[in-house]
């Protein structure tokens, strides 16, 4: 099946013959990378603002983090972290913004805030989340999890990692265009790291070219992620090269969207691939 060549997320349509740069905003004290660094509204927007001039074509804003362990925080204080964040930068911004969240209350209030698309760890799994989306004219990215951010990496475990990630993605796709959301607004995400060992991770990226199969734009992020640590060593701050190469390996076969910390060297890296794919 061929993979759409558009996302249409609320005001945008995204070309996606080429693979986009999504640019990662968290606005959270406790993300496994960042943390703290742009918790204020003021150092997020800027930092967004930069992502953008490095050549960022959607930027993800995101007030819980979700690395393994993470604890949960109020719904209050997620809606207090990002919405006065989105609502900066919808004035000011000529890319796609996303909100990285799983509660539908902060879907619907980053929506109506200027959000264009909705990042769901959980897939739109959770009570009324599946709604918003299909209330809206928002584009959505779909991930597969394992368990929860707190018990995701105590024992991940599959019979085939491939296939059921295939699977519950398919099921996950099927659930939400039968709400009314067309395939033109759908991303689809195998999620790295979320409940994965790093057999598990390798296994996803060699055979990753499978997922074109289920007919959806594919997102990848790997960006600082520990598979890459275990794999090349160094610690979040030094994981830039093997980020590249992951980006480079999953956009060469299939990827669309890759999500990333450092966006100016993604860029530059995905030009190369851009021309060779597209020549």
């Amino acid at each position: 099946m061929t993979q759409s060549k558009q996302l249409i997320c609320g005001k945008f349509t995204l070309d996606l013959t080429t693979p986009r740069v999504m640019g990662i905003v968290n606005v959270t004290p406790d993300s496994f990378s960042d943390g703290g660094k742009y918790i204020t509204i003021e150092r997020a927007v800027s930092h967004a603002l930069a992502l953008v001039d490095e050549g960022a074509d959607i930027l993800d804003i995101g007030g819980e983090s979700t690395r393994p362990g993470a604890k949960p925080v109020s719904l209050q204080e997620e809606l207090d972290r990002v919405l006065p964040v989105i609502e900066a930068l919808a004035k000011v911004t000529r890319v796609p913004l996303s909100i990285d969240t799983y509660k539908p209350e902060v879907m619907r209030a980053a929506i109506t805030a200027g959000a264009d698309i909705v990042n769901d760890v959980r897939a739109l799994q959770e009570e009324g989340a599946l709604e918003v989306v299909a209330n809206s004219r928002v584009g959505v990215c779909l991930m597969h999890m394992q368990g929860t951010p707190q018990t995701m990496q105590l024992n991940p475990n599959y019979v085939n990692v491939v296939e059921e990630v295939g699977q519950f993605l398919l099921e996950r796709l099927n659930a939400v265009t039968a709400m009314g959301v067309g395939h033109e607004r759908i991303l689809l995400d195998p999620g790295f790291g979320f409940g994965k060992t790093t057999a598990h991770n390798i296994a996803l990226i060699q055979q990753f070219e499978t997922f074109n199969a289920l007919g959806q734009p594919l997102l990848v992020g790997l960006s600082r992620k520990s598979v890459l640590g275990k794999i090349a060593g160094g610690d979040e701050q030094q994981r830039l090269h093997a980020g590249l190469a992951a980006s480079v390996i999953s956009t060469m076969k299939g990827a669309r969207v890759v999500r990333v910390h450092d966006v100016r060297a993604t860029v530059d890296a995905l030009k190369i691939v851009s021309a060779v794919i597209n020549a």
